[in-house]
């Protein structure tokens, strides 16, 4: 098993949980370049906790973090997100 840095990762995260009131459970931490992409095309992104999904939603100022997702971009060493 290797390890892997993940390169441009957004501090904005995205959703995938859903409720039945259709309100997310939480957003999940993706690459910025694809968050776009899989908002107009549908495609899916992989979020860092490995969550694949089509992204659907934007997150609002105190919307709920995955906490794996959390713990691994707090992690990554500054400057290896890609900004």
């Amino acid at each position: 098993m290797s390890t892997m840095t993940l390169p441009e990762v957004d501090t904005r995260p995205e959703t995938t949980d859903q409720t039945d009131s259709d309100e997310p459970k939480m957003f999940h931490y993706v690459r910025k370049n694809k968050i776009a992409e899989s908002a107009v095309m549908g495609t899916h992104v992989v979020a860092l906790c490995g969550e694949v999904f089509p992204v659907t939603r934007s997150p609002k100022p105190g919307s709920p973090v995955c906490p794996a997702c959390k713990e691994i971009y707090e992690s990554l060493q500054p400057g290896s997100g890609g900004e």
